[in-house]
């Protein structure tokens, strides 16, 4: 079925004027120095109305929650539908057909109001909340963008400039954007940060040039360039030609020693490394036959491996079809039980009697919201006729909920429509039997043939229409003739007249 609000998608929302617009929904209710009247209650928000505006249904919203319900176009009002009181042309949000509300304005504008701020002590009107003292309080606590800690609204500026952890800073030396948090971190790796030679004391030397000024800082010491044969001495920087010009016949005797170690080592080393070569060619040779006869297994298993695959896809292919014929199978045996089922309980004369057994565990799921509503099995005016079933709220719907049973009558989408009247306009009659054939309850009603409950249905059912009052749940409570064995009977009877 296709809803009454798809039918506004497409028109064309014009905007609110300027004068009522507002970027906040509902004032806090905790404002209030009186508790709030429904009246002045927002249905989007549930806070207190800010600029109300009124739809045609009676129901009132802020400019800035009206704006964002009918954002799209019109929707339905989901209050109206929560009160029961659903009208298909009365309750659709519209803009073209909404107004703003100045009296509920001014009556709003005069509550006495106070600052729901701790510490704060202003108190007056609402009107006076809104103009002068709203978003102004310094009492007022607020998020800090940054750091996402909560702070009083006069000390925001304080914050954001001297104690915000995540307050963004600008290096003086290198100009690079960090975090407050990260000022240790960065000062490490500054490329530009100043540092001192510990050697001549100069300061102020960029980190970027410190290694330089290390290699050529006349103070500075460092290893002989020939260390790696064995010298050990370690002389200002300045120093090492002078040392290196003193040590020249030291440095050639260590270099002499170096020398003759080295040849002693390869001298030795030749007969075993011959030998170690014609062990490895042995090893070579094993390798290569045992890698020969592991190629020819894997080629294989590689032939046996496809086969196994081929084998594999075949069989899934077959079972793939045998799970598709059981699924349909499956179906069948569903739509079956279904038709079985219809047939057990269907009747073909305009009336049918339904037997709802194990009443109480039914009214508890109810309750829990696990089930709120039970369909009837489909019953018929005639065998070729309209196809009908009934729709039982255990525990109410809309202004019944909680109080009483409802009780709606649908109009399902039979195989004969196309040669029936429509609308559907017979008259209906509801029915709770009294087990003891006394006092049967009774509502009865002819149909809205402008409703499209009662047009030809295009899916499976219409909406629902019947009686949200249809019995008080008081009437079913103790040793009560309508509820037996734990099981009560409902009937219902269309009138075939005309048909």
């Amino acid at each position: 079925m296709i809803s009454t609000a798809g039918k506004w998608k497409g028109m064309a929302r014009p905007s609110l004027s300027s004068s009522l617009d507002s970027m906040l929904p509902g004032i806090s209710r905790q404002v209030l120095s009186v508790s709030m009247e429904p009246k002045y209650q927002c249905q989007q928000c549930k806070e207190v109305l800010r600029k109300p505006f009124q739809a045609q249904c009676g129901h009132r919203f802020c400019v800035f929650c009206f704006k964002e319900l009918t954002s799209s176009g019109p929707i339905p009002c989901e209050a109206c539908r929560a009160e029961g009181i659903f009208e298909e042309q009365l309750s659709m949000l519209n803009i073209t057909e909404a107004f703003p509300d100045n009296a509920a304005r001014r009556e709003i504008d005069s509550l006495p109001a106070k600052c729901p701020n701790e510490g704060c002590s202003w108190t007056g009107t609402l009107k006076d909340y809104e103009g002068q003292h709203e978003g102004r309080c310094e009492f007022e606590r607020v998020t800090c963008e940054a750091c996402q800690v909560l702070i009083l609204l006069s000390d925001r500026d304080r914050h954001n400039e001297r104690e915000c952890e995540a307050r963004t800073l600008n290096c003086k030396y290198c100009k690079v954007s960090f975090n407050f948090k990260d000022i240790k971190a960065h000062d490490e790796i500054c490329q530009k940060f100043p540092m001192q030679c510990k050697d001549c004391g100069k300061k102020k030397i960029p980190r970027e040039k410190f290694q330089e000024h290390s290699k050529s800082c006349a103070k500075s010491k460092s290893a002989c360039q020939f260390r790696e044969i064995g010298c050990r001495a370690v002389v200002d920087n300045g120093k090492q030609h002078e040392h290196e010009q003193a040590s020249i016949t030291e440095h050639l005797r260590l270099m002499l020693a170096v020398l003759s170690a080295v040849r002693l080592r390869a001298d030795g080393a030749g007969e075993c490394v011959q030998q170690k070569m014609t062990a490895l060619e042995n090893i070579a040779c094993v390798l290569n036959r045992e890698v020969e006869r592991t190629a020819l297994t894997l080629e294989a298993l590689t032939r046996q491996h496809r086969l196994d695959q081929e084998k594999i896809e075949s069989l899934s292919t077959k079972v793939r079809q045998l799970e598709r014929t059981l699924t349909m199978r499956d179906l069948k045996l569903a739509e079956s039980e279904q038709s079985l089922r219809e047939l057990q309980f269907c009747t073909y004369d305009g009336m049918f009697i339904w037997k709802i057994s194990d009443f109480s565990h039914r009214r508890q799921d109810a309750l829990a919201g696990r089930s709120p509503a039970l369909f009837s099995p489909a019953f018929y005016s005639s065998k070729y006729g309209y196809k009908m079933c009934l729709r039982l709220y255990m525990n109410g719907d809309g202004t019944g909920r909680n109080t009483h049973l409802s009780l709606f009558f649908v109009v399902m989408r039979g195989k004969y429509d196309a040669l029936l009247k429509w609308p559907f306009g017979q008259k209906v009659t509801l029915m709770l039997l009294d087990q003891n054939n006394r006092e049967h309850i009774i509502d009865a009603f002819r149909p809205d043939t402008s409703s499209t409950s009662f047009q030809r249905p295009i899916s499976e059912m219409n909406i629902a229409s019947g009686c949200p009052l249809f019995c008080p749940l008081a009437k079913l409570a103790g040793k009560s003739s309508y509820l037996r064995d734990d099981t009560i009977f409902i009937k219902a009877i269309v009138d075939l007249t005309g048909l």
